[in-house]
């Protein structure tokens, strides 16, 4: 999720792309995905939200799901085509994890997934209510210094806009390889009375539910002795 705000400081192609412009300088094709074929696909929340968010699509979805900071799009890219029916939308605030996103799309055709590149937050206060089927956060930046934990996305305020939005039986779901940081999305969502943790046995943690799409960073951590925890919720009440 992007901390950064809009500001009047910024150049115009900052301003315009909303993101942290962040990492390797992009190549020439990317650029132009950038400036060409994001356009089409970006989200636009400065205007009314649709009453239906299925709507979104075209043509419309049969349901809809969110991932949340997506970085290099693996999982995202899988799921849109495994679910070709589903609408996707992917929520990515560095620059470099968009125009990954949208190599893939360009690559196989994808027509299921639209793309905002700025603040998840305020995605989730755009969107409509119960509009949602499932959030995805995905190996997210787990900002381990104390000071910065009120930089992680799963707080108070943003369970309670994933609630708002997820139907009724919705799932949000969350993968990371960061032990304190699944101890607090834990403790977390414990607290709160719109969400049930799934898990009925060790396993159900401690493996990927099935059909999930390993990312780069998942490979890399396994690799590196970092075992990775597949937390499910289901919105209630």
């Amino acid at each position: 999720m992007s901390e950064r705000k809009s500001s009047p400081d910024r150049d115009d192609s900052e301003r315009a792309f909303f993101g942290r412009r962040k990492g390797h300088k992009l190549r020439q094709h990317q650029a132009g995905l950038i400036e060409q074929l994001l356009p089409h696909l970006a989200l636009d929340i400065d205007g009314e939200a649709p009453a239906d968010a299925r709507d979104i699509f075209d043509p419309a979805a049969d349901d809809v799901r969110l991932e949340i900071g997506f970085g290099g799009g693996e999982h995202l890219a899988a799921e849109a085509q495994n679910f070709p029916a589903t609408g996707f939308i992917g929520c990515e605030p560095y620059v470099n994890g968009m125009a990954k996103i949208l190599a893939q799309i360009e690559a196989a055709n994808i027509g299921n997934i639209r793309l905002f590149a700025g603040d998840a937050a305020e995605l989730l206060a755009w969107l409509p209510k119960e509009s949602l089927s499932r959030i995805d956060l995905i190996h997210p930046d787990p900002w381990p210094k104390r000071r910065h934990w009120k930089r992680r996305f799963v707080q108070d305020r943003t369970i309670a806009a994933m609630a708002r939005v997820l139907k009724r039986g919705g799932e949000f779901r969350f993968v990371c390889d960061i032990d304190d940081y699944c101890a607090w999305t834990l403790s977390h969502l414990a607290r709160s009375q719109d969400f049930v943790w799934l898990a009925e046995r060790a396993d159900d943690f401690r493996l990927p539910w099935p059909g999930y799409t390993m990312t780069r960073y998942g490979r890399k951590a396994a690799r590196e002795g970092r075992k990775a925890a597949y937390l499910r919720f289901r919105r209630v009440g």
